[in-house]
């Protein structure tokens, strides 16, 4: 766990010590849960509502698809039954969107580490697998790159097809269709692949350190010029588009690929293939964890609420044989899941 995280996580904590009954006390007159959030954890979250459903002294509760920042934006907006219970992400929860919460009267979170995800650059199984490094995925995507005739030196991306980055790539058009920046995968791409890449060149690497300002604007600013196109949260459209365009590629995360196998391919990152076993051996390098989180106040108030937390984090769900496993979730290892689980268990009481 970063250090980034640990503090965000402190931040949660102290401000939920800080909440009173009379500011985060919820008002009972919905009778189902509502979640919101990452289109990632969507899948998997919605697989947990239809088996909560099943059970039938609970509501099936429902679960939109909005973006890991869109969900926490309506998280948010406050406490009671006209704002979402939980809110599904892809990322951790940032410093910025706990205070966004904590002045909203939402100061009790809880926070549940839930497994993990791969993210992929897929193309479709009609055209040729592409093999890469995050050092070439970051040239043919950053807005600006150092410049081949003076390395330590800025200019306007130049690269139009992947052979001119690399001549062992094909010379296909650089086309990438990815999630847009209210997306968690986004946030998690930048960081895990655009950075690292990034960081390939020793200059900049050296910024982060003296400059990260500047160092983010280097690294993190994707190019404008149809290179790549921001193709909405919904990455089945992707996967569609795909089909349709052979020699483009797609961001999105590993759940996609494994229940399209049969129509894309997920490109090598740096000789590694994104497969199951290779996410949760920590051999393929561009994975992340994925959370949901949860109003404390709504617990006790919003009915089952508090069971379907417990549905979640329960070993036939999210255990190594468990039922999000089958549809393509990374678990958690036993010993961290047990953790994971006894800490919501505990802070839903």
């Amino acid at each position: 766990m970063t250090t980034k995280t640990l503090a965000t996580i402190a931040l949660v904590a102290a401000l939920g010590a800080s909440a009173t009954p009379t500011v985060t006390q919820a008002q009972s007159s919905r009778d189902y849960i509502a979640v919101v959030g990452s289109s990632t954890v969507y899948p998997f979250t919605t697989t947990v509502a239809e088996q909560f459903g099943k059970g039938g002294k609970f509501k099936t509760p429902k679960v939109e698809s909005t973006g890991t920042g869109g969900g926490f934006k309506l998280f948010c907006s406050g406490v009671g039954v006209q704002y979402p219970d939980i809110s599904n992400a892809s990322r951790a929860i940032k410093a910025s969107e706990v205070e966004t919460c904590a002045k909203n009267g939402v100061k009790d979170i809880i926070e549940v580490k839930v497994g993990y995800d791969g993210i992929v650059l897929a193309n479709s199984k009609k055209a040729s697998l592409y093999k890469v490094t995050r050092r070439e995925v970051f040239l043919a995507l950053a807005k600006n790159v150092p410049d081949p005739a003076n390395p330590t030196a800025l200019v306007p991306n130049p690269y139009k097809t992947w052979n001119q980055i690399n001549k062992a790539l094909p010379a296909d058009k650089i086309e990438v269709l990815g999630p847009p920046p209210t997306s968690g995968t986004r946030d998690a791409f930048v960081e895990l692949v655009m950075e690292e890449g990034c960081q390939s060149f020793s200059w900049i690497k050296t910024l982060k350190g003296v400059d990260e300002a500047r160092f983010k604007r280097v690294c993190d600013s994707v190019r404008e010029d149809g290179a790549y196109v921001e193709a909405g949260e919904n990455d089945n459209l992707i996967v569609q588009k795909l089909e349709a365009n052979p020699k483009a590629l797609g961001i999105f995360g590993f759940s996609f690929l494994e229940e399209n196998v049969s129509r894309v391919e997920g490109s090598f990152i740096d000789g590694v293939e994104p497969t199951f076993d290779n996410i949760a051996s920590g051999k393929y390098p561009v994975s992340r964890p994925l959370f949901i989180y949860a109003k404390k106040a709504h617990m006790g108030v919003i009915p089952g609420l508090r069971e379907f937390l417990a549905e979640y984090v329960s070993d036939r769900s999210m255990g190594t044989e468990g039922y999000l496993a089958d549809k393509g979730l990374i678990p958690l290892s036993p010993a961290e899941a047990g953790k994971v689980r006894a800490g919501t268990l505990a802070k839903a009481k």
